[in-house]
């Protein structure tokens, strides 16, 4: 018994399958290989202490700017805390801060890890408006019991993100 079929037509059929196979195959392997470097992701105060995020990983981190801990050096670099409800880490930054940026105010700062508690953000995003969180904020934060509808945030604020553009 023999591996190739009889027919002429199911041979052309596995040998297509056969070539095409290998290299579909590596080009799917060769692109999840290339995004995977590129992949940054989203972490709170306690999430990335628990999640114990290596040191030069790029995330993100989202919290709120602990008040009184605004310090900006004369060469243009400011140290900060982030925080939610559990943990804190320690960011410095250096560059223009958006107007927004100010103590008590919602951030997301992306960089690398520079230690179990410290972050060297190269971006730093302020919260834009009061009422809109996203869905996944919103579960986060009741999920530590910070959820305060009382305080502005009500279900209708929370609104689905739709892609760009629609």
């Amino acid at each position: 018994m023999s591996f190739w079929p009889k027919s002429a037509k199911a041979r052309r059929r596995l040998t297509i399958f056969l070539v095409a196979a290998p290299v579909l195959i590596l080009a799917v392997a060769l692109s999840l290989y290339a995004l995977g470097g590129t992949t940054v992701y989203f972490y709170t105060p306690a999430q990335m202490l628990d999640a114990k995020v290596t040191t030069g990983q790029v995330i993100r981190l989202g919290g709120l700017v602990k008040p009184g801990t605004v310090v900006r050096a004369g060469d243009g670099t400011v140290s900060f805390t982030v925080q939610d409800k559990l943990k804190e880490v320690a960011v410095t930054y250096r560059g223009e801060l958006p107007d927004l940026f100010r103590e008590g105010q919602g951030v997301v700062c992306e960089g690398k890890v520079t230690g179990a508690t410290s972050l060297r953000a190269t971006q730093v995003l302020a919260k834009h408006d009061e009422k809109y969180i996203p869905k996944n904020v919103q579960d986060e934060l009741k999920k530590q019991g910070e959820w305060r509808p009382d305080a502005g945030m009500s279900e209708s604020s929370a609104e689905p993100q739709r892609p760009f553009g629609s």
